[in-house]
């Protein structure tokens, strides 16, 4: 079984709140990346986590989070990135993937030792489940043209900020080997 697992962050988004301009162009920019590694990981039978935002929709459930982030009006966003029938989900509601959630259960049942993070944004999410995975005791990879951002020298310093703090390996999607 494989001990690394993409975990792709926050990006089924309708791209319908307060700092959704400022984003978008960075996730233009790191879709690229974010879909060589699901193409990797699926590739090499590495499991895939999306972990998404409910957006304070307590009925809802991956698929109708899907449903409403492919009618919003940046679906060319979405689609690319689309959870396949294998992909496993976990809704969250805060910043951290693992803050109240099944995540470390799901890892600790996968046999994952090794988390490479992707998705969406930098100096928020990724920053806090970055911190939240290293205490847990996981290796933990970020690509960084594999992140997106709302603001650039924010996330340059999370970046730096893992990097040193968390011995994160802050790496590009090239330098990602997936151990399926």
């Amino acid at each position: 079984m494989p001990s690394t697992a993409l975990i792709v962050i926050d990006m089924l988004n309708t791209y319908e709140h307060e700092d959704a301009e400022a984003l978008v162009p960075s996730v233009r920019e790191a879709l690229p990346g974010i879909t060589a590694l699901l193409e990797q990981a699926r590739a090499s039978d590495s499991p895939v986590v999306y972990v998404n935002d409910n957006f304070g929709e307590w009925r809802s459930h991956h698929g109708e989070i899907l449903d409403a982030a492919l009618a919003g009006r940046h679906r060319s966003l979405v689609e690319p990135v689309a959870p396949d029938e294998n992909s496993l989900f976990v809704v969250k509601a805060r910043h951290s993937i693992f803050f109240e959630t099944p995540l470390a259960y799901l890892l600790g049942q996968l046999k994952a030792k090794r988390l490479v993070l992707c998705g969406q944004v930098t100096e928020q999410c990724v920053l806090y489940s970055a911190l939240d995975a290293h205490i847990r005791h996981f290796d933990v990879v970020v690509p960084d043209d594999a992140v997106a951002h709302i603001d650039a020298d924010l996330a340059a310093a999370a970046l730096r900020m893992m990097s040193r703090n968390m011995s994160t390996d802050v790496c590009t999607v090239k330098d990602v080997e997936f151990d399926g």
